[in-house]
């Protein structure tokens, strides 16, 4: 899923074993207030605080009334923004965002807006709050919760389903900067992107490699902005869009396919099907690549948190799961690949790129 980094909090920095103890209450206290936090960047997020304050600073009072809020409630969140560094307070009850609060703007480029959105959906969050039960039985909450799995969830809600893309989107420029050398994409005539959404990700690579043609596979909701995305970067003539379910089938055509951000929303089982299709297409001398967070064998207390949080995300919202290159080694296997390389792309990025090649 996102690409993006977040600063480490005192929580999440060095191996806790030699804490004094005020600083180990501290940071539990901090941890444990988390969900709270998301909540405040939800609200903040679909009252428009950020784009409503705009440049400089602007008066608590004023902000109030444009969102139609009690005033003296409204600056309780604005304080608790500042304290959470997505604000600060100049002057008395005068409000101005801070370069983090900036990527909540959905007017500049490198706007998160839509993944914070996303992510603090309460239709994602009302599944956490089942987490005890997925941890107990391993299936997902959210199927519970709301009577059907998350994508067919989405696909009833399209309003829901066009900010999930505009999330994708917003966490895939990061990797869609990165991954073009990262990976000699010039030994190849045509790159596949399973799943490629509106084309972010495919369209990063290339603009890099002008002699590569290109084709995004997804269904029609994930390819809804596509062509937008691909006219916007010249790229029509060289990319084609072809709607599909990777359950049923993977396109022809390319020497090479590209999975970001996909392996890691479904089961093993479900994953060897996804493979199986795309084993079934590609050429013997054509490659297979997988973007995603690679876990360490062993838990990493100074590694990054949010791909271990990512991972129960995955349990929770989807049923799927982060894997480590051992798993992924055993995937790629089951289906008739055998992974060559695994790179890591240069950090604060989360992603790896897992080469595999026909065997």
């Amino acid at each position: 899923m996102p690409d993006t980094q977040p600063q480490k909090t005192p929580a999440h920095q060095e191996p806790q074993q030699h804490l004094p103890a005020d600083q180990a209450r501290n940071a539990l206290v901090t941890l444990a207030y988390g969900a709270m936090a998301s909540h405040t960047v939800g609200a903040a997020v679909r009252l428009g605080v950020v784009d409503r304050i705009g440049d400089g600073a602007r008066a608590a009072d004023d902000l109030a009334a444009e969102c139609a809020a009690q005033p003296r409630s409204f600056t309780r969140l604005l304080r608790a923004l500042t304290g959470l560094g997505l604000l600060t307070e100049p002057t008395p009850d005068h409000f101005a965002v801070t370069p983090v609060g900036a990527q909540l703007r959905g007017d500049i480029p490198g706007s998160l807006r839509s993944f914070a959105r996303m992510f603090t959906d309460p239709t994602l969050l009302r599944a956490w709050e089942c987490l005890d039960d997925s941890v107990r039985t391993g299936t997902p909450a959210f199927d519970a919760v709301h009577g059907t799995d998350f994508f067919g969830y989405l696909a009833e809600h399209p309003d829901l389903s066009a900010e999930f893309n505009a999330a994708m989107s917003q966490a895939t420029r990061h990797t869609a900067e990165l991954l073009p050398t990262a990976f000699p994409f010039e030994r190849f005539d045509t790159v596949a992107d399973l799943g490629g959404g509106d084309g972010t990700l495919l369209a990063g690579v290339l603009r890099a490699h002008p002699a590569l043609r290109g084709i995004v596979f997804d269904r029609a909701e994930g390819l809804a902005q596509a062509g937008p995305r691909l006219a916007a970067h010249g790229l029509t003539d060289r990319c084609s869009l072809v709607t599909g379910d990777f359950f049923a089938t993977a396109p022809e055509g390319a020497d090479l396919y590209l999975l970001k951000s996909v392996i890691h929303d479904w089961n093993d089982e479900q994953c060897g099907q996804i493979l199986g299709h795309v084993r079934r297409v590609v050429p013997d001398h054509g490659r297979l690549l997988i973007v995603e967070p690679v876990l360490p064998d062993v838990a990493d207390p100074s590694a990054d948190v949010i791909s271990y949080l990512s991972d129960l995300n995955m349990l929770v919202n989807v049923g799927g799961r982060e894997r480590t290159r051992e798993d992924f080694e055993r995937l790629c296997g089951a289906a008739g690949f055998a992974v060559r390389s695994v790179t890591a792309l240069p950090r604060p990025n989360r992603f790896s790129v897992i080469e595999a090649e026909p065997v």
